[in-house]
């Protein structure tokens, strides 16, 4: 039996490419069961001319489903579905929905956060997106990344790509951050004092998780990286906020009685304040006399183009109280999901010891392309790239910012890639953005980032990391439009 051509469409909400799309409709045909064993597939030039596509396309998917055994070529005859193609489930699937479970009862512990960031999926397809934290595959090495993804499958990274390690680590990894990255942010330690993590995010949770318990209090800076406070308040520790000022967090302002202080020092969440030297010396002296310990969550340190960046707390640091949390993904890309924890040994065991237990450790193979990407100097020449790239943009949107007299409350004293405005008393920047995004142009509330149930409604956050230099001033003039009216 032949399945007839119009049975196949192509999913205009599919990703990846036409090649991939065509296996995709064919495979997925096949594990539903609407296509059985045996049956004839549409010849590729039929196939070809019915989705609009080229016939070598169509031939080189198939190929590719022959190879995985989900048809056979016979010839001049076509293409069947294999005998030996993956069967359809044997009964048909079900929705149960939320059945006769009260799960507000059932759910011993809620993890939704009240209020948080909304960055849409589909955030590429606005012509402003001045949403934070996206790559931008202008800048990006994609070539030389996937060779070195390539090299990280080799034969002789094998033990690497397949190995469990358990609670351990790729030591090519751990030896370029102890050697090449840390020493940069002034900062000297052992193998034994480094973690690897699933990002910056992680890192600071399995902080939080072995720091703090519920007698135990948290300090951090208000307004901050929202993630960070929803952690937090899970680790049902006792939680205080502390109002950042123009130079971060003042030392004098933290309450009595503090264990922990989270603290984004070069470059304060999301205001970008940066905390001056003799700040700095008053944390550590402070938390020497009072006996806390501090996390410096070091993020955007590279992107420091306007001036060199200060040293790092950790680097100033004499008694050991500074746990230190680096991340790849902020300047490699975010679905990289890889970062660092570096602190005193009996911190990192015991981080360790925790990771081990809920992931065992980041994917092999990621570590050693990560690895490869960094010591070939790849990663150098990309950082370089991108602080062109953004110096430029920066320059572009504090000319537009000022033509159309935006306030700027934060724009960071030795660059990064985002400004903190704040728009006119009366504007809600949560319903701004909400009509901003029907003209095109995404831009970040700022609620999110405060503590309390009514926080400040008129801070917004700008960042140039994913578009291009030539649309800021029409994105920007968009936004002043929107404010004035």
């Amino acid at each position: 039996m032949s399945i007839s051509v119009e049975t196949f469409f192509l999913d205009p909400a599919a990703e990846g490419t036409l090649q991939s799309r065509i296996q995709q409709m064919v495979a997925q045909g096949i594990l539903e069961g609407r296509f059985r064993p045996g049956e004839r597939l549409p010849s590729s030039r039929k196939m070809a001319q019915h989705l609009g596509v080229s016939r070598i396309t169509v031939t080189l998917a198939y190929t590719e489903l022959v190879a995985d055994d989900y048809l056979t070529s016979r010839g001049r005859s076509g293409y069947f579905v294999s005998e030996n193609a993956p069967e359809p489930p044997a009964f048909p699937a079900q929705r149960f929905g939320t059945g006769t479970v009260d799960w507000t009862r059932a759910i011993g512990r809620q993890f939704t956060p009240g209020l948080s960031m909304d960055k849409p999926a589909d955030w590429a397809s606005y012509r402003y997106p001045f949403i934070y934290g996206q790559a931008d595959k202008t800048l990006f090495d994609s070539a030389n990344w996937r060779l070195c993804a390539l090299q990280a499958l080799g034969m002789r990274d094998f033990v690497a790509l397949t190995s469990d390690y358990f609670d351990g680590d790729d030591p090519k990894l751990v030896e370029f951050i102890t050697r090449q990255t840390l020493p940069r942010r002034g900062i000297l330690a052992s193998r034994d004092e480094v973690l690897v993590t699933m990002g910056a995010q992680n890192a600071l949770w399995l902080a939080a998780q072995v720091l703090l318990n519920s007698r135990r209090r948290a300090a951090i800076e208000d307004p901050c990286y929202p993630a960070l406070r929803t952690i937090l308040m899970q680790s049902r520790c006792q939680l205080s906020t502390v109002p950042v000022d123009a130079d971060g967090l003042p030392p004098d302002a933290l309450p009595e009685g503090t264990d922990v202080v989270f603290t984004t020092p070069s470059h304060q969440c999301p205001t970008t304040a940066t905390m001056p030297i003799a700040r700095r010396k008053a944390l550590l002296d402070k938390a020497e006399a009072e006996d806390f310990v501090i996390v410096e969550d070091d993020y955007e340190f590279e992107m420091s183009f306007l001036k060199s960046p200060s040293p790092s707390l950790k680097s100033l640091d004499q008694n050991g109280r500074v746990i230190y949390v680096g991340s790849f993904s902020k300047s490699l890309f975010p679905g990289l999901r890889l970062g660092y924890l570096v602190g005193p040994a009996p911190f990192i065991r015991e981080a360790r010891a925790l990771r081990a237990t809920v992931l065992r450790h980041p994917p092999g193979h990621i570590q050693r392309t990560v690895s490869y990407y960094l010591s070939l100097g790849h990663y150098d020449a990309l950082v370089r790239r991108m602080s062109r790239a953004y110096h430029e943009r920066r320059k572009v949107l504090d000319e537009a910012l000022k033509a159309h007299d935006l306030t700027v409350a934060g724009q960071g004293t030795y660059g990064g890639s985002s400004v903190w405005l704040r728009a006119p008393d009366g504007v809600d920047t949560t319903l701004l953005a909400e009509r901003l995004r029907a003209d095109g142009v995404l831009i970040e509330p700022g609620a999110p980032f405060f503590a309390g149930e009514d926080p400040p409604r008129a801070y917004f956050r700008l960042a140039y990391s994913s578009i291009d230099t030539g649309r800021i001033p029409e994105g920007i003039a968009r936004i002043a439009h929107a404010i004035r009216n």
